[in-house]
């Protein structure tokens, strides 16, 4: 693959990770363990018929194009991994990880190939191809992705972007051309699909991996450069020239990672495989895999078949992973620090930090400005309703916004029920919970000196009426497979606007439908999801 001009595009290239960095001394594209370097120069293989699908136009401004460029047929090319951008040097990450609790050793971007970082704005943007190929860290992988996964993750991370949950862009989706082999269930009946190419867009891609392949080989003199890299580049808030400059680091990665994961909530989403490697250093949500968003109220559901047993990455314990992989960044750190105690206090802090923004979060999705001391029995009280039956967390925040102080308990769960799978007509014990529960609610209402109507447009700037829930994905999944590609337009138009009412997509403001409670795609996926 050569260098070639790209009339139609004019990137501003500034690689800093690639140049500032030491890189892997072999240059050989083969399996390996790769030491004292934190990437490995790789070039992605050429499809054998690339095809635009999608593009992100919002993300696409942002990194400098316009629609002619997107267009044109350079565009296809390099984002599609079938041409090289000039004067760049395409490369894959080395980092390792903790996997479902257990560390893993090497892990490495095993199906992801960086292009460039680009300038645009004063914006600086790392963009990186996934299932462009083979890399020195795929192991037995072929580094290859399939079409319903890089549409999950394409769709997904414009979404989460607009639901304002910090996350990783997506610019574009494109077909390679090429089948891939795939077990979807891990159950014993691979077939081949169709491949497929993201190209996903962030400030950086490196994650708390990063920092622990070189912690886990004593490399302290890499694991800094790595770190005084991050600071310099990422956390310029941070005096590169202070003695605690790690420890400062640790904390902003701290309240990032915190504020990633309190929006999580807040929106229902289940990231089904946060392994440390898979917990960006920026607190970013990062690697749409088996991603779920929750239908019915379910604190213990996770979306991976991989954890259908031990529940690892279930909902109600996001945060306190969270926590967990904080540990293991913390333990990569202190080779760099010296001093436990300053890392350990903040990371006791962060539970305490947790349950403060827990609880304010809790009060914006019920419309409460005023802190009151029962507001905590009230949220703990819901949550156990929540659970009393199947609830549709989307359906009952979004409408709860509709709930009137000056109306009956009775009138108030009318407007609910939408949220209940059936039976809609509640036994007498739930109901009755229901009514002392909205009896209470209103009660606090009263306190509030803000009319219904301004507390409801508050509530739907936090509850969102739209989200990709997965069966929406799968629809546009089976529609791509047949070469419609109408519902992922349909979608990402839908989803740019998740908390306006938009009449003519009401239809997907929808509980999820009984065909889909089981169908694979729609209830749990694999890692190959």
């Amino acid at each position: 693959m050569l260098f070639q001009a790209i009339p139609h595009m004019n990137l501003q290239v500034r690689d800093t990770f690639n140049k500032e960095l030491p890189a892997d001394i072999v240059e050989a594209n083969t399996r390996r363990q790769v030491f004292e370097a934190c990437f490995s120069y790789v070039k992605p293989r050429v499809p054998s018929n690339p095809k635009l699908i999608h593009v992100s136009t919002e993300m696409a401004e942002s990194i400098g194009l316009n629609a002619k460029n997107i267009q044109s047929e350079d565009f296809l090319q390099v984002f599609s991994g079938d041409k090289i951008y000039p004067k760049t040097q395409p490369y894959a990450m080395c980092y390792g990880g903790h996997q479902f609790g257990h560390w893993a050793g090497q892990l490495g971007d095993g199906r992801a190939i960086n292009l460039m970082e680009i300038e645009h704005q004063d914006q600086s943007w790392a963009l990186q191809l996934k299932g462009a190929g083979e890399t020195p860290y795929s192991r037995t992988a072929d580094g290859l992705a399939v079409l319903r996964s890089s549409i999950r993750e394409h769709l997904c991370s414009e979404a989460m972007y607009h639901l304002g949950v910090p996350t990783t862009r997506s610019l574009s989706l494109c077909l390679s051309g090429d089948k891939v082999m795939r077990d979807i269930m891990y159950d014993g009946n691979p077939a081949y699909e169709k491949g497929a190419i993201v190209c996903r867009v962030a400030p950086s891609f490196i994650r708390f991996g990063n920092f622990q392949i070189f912690a886990s080989r004593n490399d302290v003199v890499n694991l800094k450069k790595l770190a005084d890299y991050t600071i310099r580049h990422f956390f310029k808030e941070i005096d590169e020239n202070a003695q605690d400059k790690y420890v400062q680091f640790f904390q902003e990665v701290s309240n990032r990672s915190l504020e990633m994961v309190i929006h999580w909530q807040r929106v229902g989403f289940v990231h089904g495989v946060m392994n440390t490697d898979n917990m960006s250093i920026l607190g970013l949500t990062i690697d749409y895999g088996p991603y779920g968003w929750l239908e019915g109220y379910e604190p213990g559901w996770t979306p991976n078949t991989t954890d259908r047993n031990q529940r690892r990455y279930r909902f109600g314990y996001q945060p306190f992973i969270v926590q967990w992989n904080l540990y293991q960044l913390a333990n990569a750190l202190f080779l760099l620090t010296k001093d436990a105690k300053p890392l350990e206090a903040i990371l006791n802090q962060y539970k305490d930090d947790f349950e403060k923004r827990k609880l304010e979060m809790m009060r914006s999705k019920l419309g409460l400005e005023l802190k009151e001391n029962d507001d905590v029995k009230l949220i703990e009280d819901l949550e156990q309703r929540l659970q009393l039956t199947e609830t549709d967390m989307t359906i009952f925040f979004r409408n709860l916004s509709q709930i009137r102080k000056e109306n009956t308990p009775e009138a108030n769960l009318k407007i609910l029920l939408q949220a209940f799978y059936e039976p809609y007509e509640l036994q007498e014990k739930t109901e009755e919970k229901w009514l002392n529960w909205l009896s209470l609610y209103s009660e606090r209402l009263q306190l509030e000196n803000i009319a219904s109507e301004i507390r409801a447009k508050k509530m739907n700037t936090i509850n969102p009426k739209y989200v990709l829930r997965n069966y929406m994905a799968q629809l546009s999944i089976d529609a791509a497979d047949k070469g419609d590609y109408s519902i992922i337009e349909e979608l990402y138009a839908l989803l740019k606007q998740p908390y306006k009412e938009q009449a003519k997509y009401q239809k997907w403001f929808a509980k999820r439908p009984e065909w889909a409670r089981h169908k694979v795609g729609c209830s749990m996926l694999s890692c190959s999801s």
